[in-house]
């Protein structure tokens, strides 16, 4: 992945949250996560990545952030289950944004989701692997990009 790809997921990130939660969402600069370090939150959802890239792409939230995304949405139920469909949403239309614009052969799955400590022992990470900060009022999420 180069500075092109990796402005395409800040670029999805962006318009996602503007579009569902409001301007005040901001990105922060990736940085290239350390090998042993695996960024997870509350709720994780995974998207798996074949053909010309291999890997996964995450978003990982805290909770209360899940919890407030769904209630500027309108929702008064804020269950697990919906926190777990809200992370999966975003994953999955990112990833799906990254696939417009990176062609048919960007191949994604569908969001797997997972709460809470299972995501770590889930995931491994490639060889260079990029974490996107995400902040919204007091919450910080991220979205981890590990793709060879």
């Amino acid at each position: 992945m180069d500075e092109k790809d990796i402005q395409v997921l800040i670029d999805g990130t962006v318009n996602y949250f503007h579009r569902v939660v409001d301007k005040s969402t901001e990105v922060g600069t990736p940085y290239l996560a350390d090998h042993a370090e695996v960024v997870v939150s509350d709720f994780t959802g995974i998207i798996g990545i074949s053909g010309a890239r291999r890997g996964s792409i995450y978003f990982t939230a805290p909770s209360a952030m899940l919890s407030h995304i769904l209630l500027k949405q309108g929702e008064t139920d804020r269950s697990p289950d919906l926190m777990a469909d809200i992370v999966g949403e975003v994953a999955n239309t990112i990833s799906g944004n990254a696939r417009r614009a990176f062609g048919q052969e960007f191949m994604i799955s569908v969001p797997t989701v997972l709460q809470g400590l299972a995501a770590r022992q889930k995931l491994s990470l490639a060889d260079r692997a990029f974490v996107i900060p995400i902040s919204w009022k007091q919450y910080r999420a991220a979205l981890v990009v590990s793709l060879t």
